[in-house]
């Protein structure tokens, strides 16, 4: 079955909607990296991480996902040069990760811009269950027993015929965080700096 969500942050001001979705148009894992972490820091933030630092990604292509309103509050920021991670700057509410360009065709939803559910309907059954879980060393504590498994070779495979479904379906344009025209992010991106990283790292920030 295929949903139309709705989006927002917070506050509401930023809102749009994914449309055409289902679990097997995506998919859903659990990221521990220190940059989704730092970015839960950055935006003060820590409740859109779990107990352990995970966040809850869903990666589907950018061509489903619309913007309606409040580009003018959405910000970037990155900590490598290669990812851009989007949020909303009214109420620091964390959007979706992105490549620095427009050329990969892959969207990273994070979870605190998708209602936990919609018509009753709840994430789980929105999305599916997450498939894989990722940079596990990096959890903040001990994974919990059901917690989702290691990504295998089948499921990193599974996801590569998924991004070169999108790449040859069109998929990656249009992309909501950059202009379609001159293919610029909506905004400059903010450059973590090392001393930045290491204040957000320790919590500092």
């Amino acid at each position: 079955m295929l949903f139309n969500l709705p989006l927002r942050c917070r506050c509401g001001h930023v809102h749009g909607i994914a449309r055409e979705v289902r679990p097997s148009d995506g998919f859903r894992l659990i990221c521990y990296c220190k940059d989704c972490q730092a970015l839960a820091r950055f935006l003060k933030r820590p409740d859109v991480l779990d107990e352990t630092g995970g966040t809850d990604i869903f990666q589907t292509s950018p061509g489903r996902i619309k913007l309606s309103a409040g580009a003018d509050a959405v910000r970037c920021l990155s900590f490598s040069g290669k990812v851009l991670r989007w949020y909303a700057d009214c109420c620091g509410t964390p959007i979706a990760n992105t490549a620095a360009g427009t050329r990969f065709p892959v969207l990273g939803l994070i979870h605190s811009f998708v209602s936990d559910e919609v018509d009753g309907r709840s994430r789980d059954k929105m999305f599916g269950l997450p498939l894989c879980r990722i940079h596990e060393r990096s959890a903040i504590a001990p994974l919990q027993a059901d917690a989702p498994p290691p990504a295998t070779l089948r499921i990193v495979a599974r996801r590569g015929a998924k991004v070169l479904g999108w790449w040859w379906q069109g998929l990656a344009r249009p992309n909501p965080f950059f202009n379609d025209q001159t293919n610029a992010p909506l905004s400059v991106p903010h450059a973590i700096t090392r001393g930045e990283r290491k204040a957000l790292e320790r919590g500092n920030a």
